[in-house]
């Protein structure tokens, strides 16, 4: 089945972009830039949705939901907000269509419907959500408040690719109000942890926690967090966002509270949020050139069993034993496929198993009932080892936690070995271009530097690393002072 897969060597960007289709994750709809995720694809994002939500309530936080139609002059309300995003918003402008008298069965604009006031559709929702949060804070009891929202939004990009950068995508994004500086900043540090926390250990991608600078900051934001991921084409992705918006947002829609001295003062506010861009940063950072790679913590099917037979009393004996593993399995919590088809061959099995990325494959066959053995393959490392029947259970449950750190251990080995010190703008530039990465290049701290040299390299700060080394040193491009390196990359 994935014979015609091209290889990561020869085309990268076309190697992703067979793969999300071939492996059954999303296709291209008949809208422009948007995306049909697919069942396969969406029980990832769903399995992604539980962990993360759990994580969410865990911290305090609630669900709710606000519209998708936000009127122009609330989303002109927060300037630098609606500027950062401005170029992206599509428009309601009419709220009615009627048939088109000079061509039968079509449809037109009716200019008689032209709305009072335009509507944008959400790009994100600060100004909607603040906008309601002036009604539901009075005093400082009222706080902090924590919400979440599931939802989609629209971002008009004009040059998509399936889960990385869609039209339309599917989010989280929180908004939270509280009564200091000190209260809000640890939300947004809190938030950026809960991200990281979860792509390490569901989604095995090391991940580098910073700040963004000032020109790659949120629009509207005080400080970014992020967490900045590598691909294994040495491109970096930025795996999610918590910004610290300060009072901003509070005063752009005047949400005041009563504070315990009884004086009127402004909400400190945050936001965050991950997308469906992460199904991307799965697909990128383990799968190969035989298919999806996918850690167990996140893989729909954890296990699939095919039967090997000839006969059909060889098929139902195979069956009535699987059938007993299976439950065992499914006890434990570990999702199981027994792919007892017979409408396909077992090579063709495999093979789909393997495009699919399911982590642990059990073959048995006649030969198998007679010696109380089960053939386990790993999809990760494609070894295979054959496993007594009496601790088989134990040890695919052993081997999904194996399979699970491995795929951490291996990502974060080719991250680390692809953070490159550079002292020289000659050597940032040939790092860059033959081995890719983050380079960790000192920057003189202005906005300029930071725009020329993504305008001779197309690299950009991706962060300003939390755990860096204060070091006294000279920017790679001007040779003026720096106080510390900060990491460039290409990036998603």
């Amino acid at each position: 089945m994935s014979k015609n897969l091209t290889t990561r060597a020869e085309d990268y960007s076309k190697w992703y972009n067979e793969l999300v289709v071939k492996a059954d994750l999303a296709e291209n709809s008949g809208v422009r830039g948007c995306m049909v995720i697919k069942p396969y694809g969406y029980a990832i994002w769903e399995k992604m949705q539980a962990e993360l939500d759990r994580m969410f309530k865990e911290t305090g936080h609630s669900n709710a939901y606000f519209p998708l139609f936000v009127p122009k002059s609330m989303f002109e309300a927060e300037e630098k907000n609606a500027e950062g995003f401005a170029k992206e918003c599509a428009i309601v402008t009419h709220y009615r269509l009627k048939t088109d008298e000079e061509r039968p069965g079509k449809l037109m604009v009716d200019p008689n419907a032209k709305l009072e006031e335009e509507l944008i559709v959400r790009p994100t929702s600060e100004a909607i959500i603040w906008s309601t949060y002036k009604g539901w804070v009075q005093s400082y009891r009222d706080l902090p408040l924590l919400i979440n929202q599931w939802a989609n939004v629209v971002r008009w990009e004009m040059r998509t690719r399936l889960f990385l950068r869609t039209a339309e995508f599917l989010w989280q994004e929180g908004h939270t109000a509280h009564e200091t500086r000190q209260e809000a900043i640890e939300e947004s540090e809190r938030m950026m942890n809960v991200y990281a926390d979860f792509v390490q250990n569901f989604m095995a991608i090391p991940v580098i926690k910073g700040l963004k600078t000032e020109t790659e900051r949120f629009a509207g934001a005080d400080e970014t967090y992020c967490i900045e991921a590598l691909m294994q084409d040495g491109k970096a992705l930025q795996a999610g966002t918590s910004h610290f918006l300060g009072q901003n947002f509070a005063k752009a829609f005047d949400v005041k509270f009563a504070n315990k001295e009884g004086k009127q003062e402004h909400v400190w506010g945050t936001s965050w949020g991950v997308s469906t861009r992460l199904m991307g940063a799965l697909v990128m950072t383990h799968s190969d050139d035989k298919g999806l790679v996918l850690p167990p913590n996140l893989a729909p099917i954890q296990v699939v069993i095919v039967p090997i037979y000839k006969t059909d009393e060889q098929f139902d004996a195979i069956s009535d034993q699987v059938n007993g593993l299976v439950a065992e399995l499914r006890k434990l919590g570990i999702s199981v496929k027994y792919d007892n088809r017979d409408t396909q061959k077992p090579g063709f099995k495999f093979a789909e198993w393997e495009l699919k990325g399911v982590p642990v494959r059990i073959a048995v066959g006649p030969n198998d009932l007679e010696n109380g053995t089960y053939e386990i393959a790993r999809r990760d490392n494609l070894s295979k080892e054959v496993v007594a029947k009496d601790g088989v259970v134990a040890y695919i449950q052993n081997l999904l936690a194996t399979i699970q750190n491995d795929l951490f251990a291996k990502a974060l080995d080719y991250r680390d070995t692809h953070i490159t010190e550079v002292n020289s703008f000659e050597e940032f530039k040939e790092v860059l271009e033959t081995k890719g990465g983050f380079l960790a290049a000192h920057w003189d701290g202005t906005a300029e530097t930071e725009e020329k040299i993504k305008e001779l390299t197309k690299a950009t700060i991706r962060c300003i690393a939390l755990d860096r080394v204060e070091e006294a040193g000279t920017c790679v491009l001007t040779g003026k002072p720096s106080t510390g390196r900060v990491l460039f990359a290409k990036a998603y």
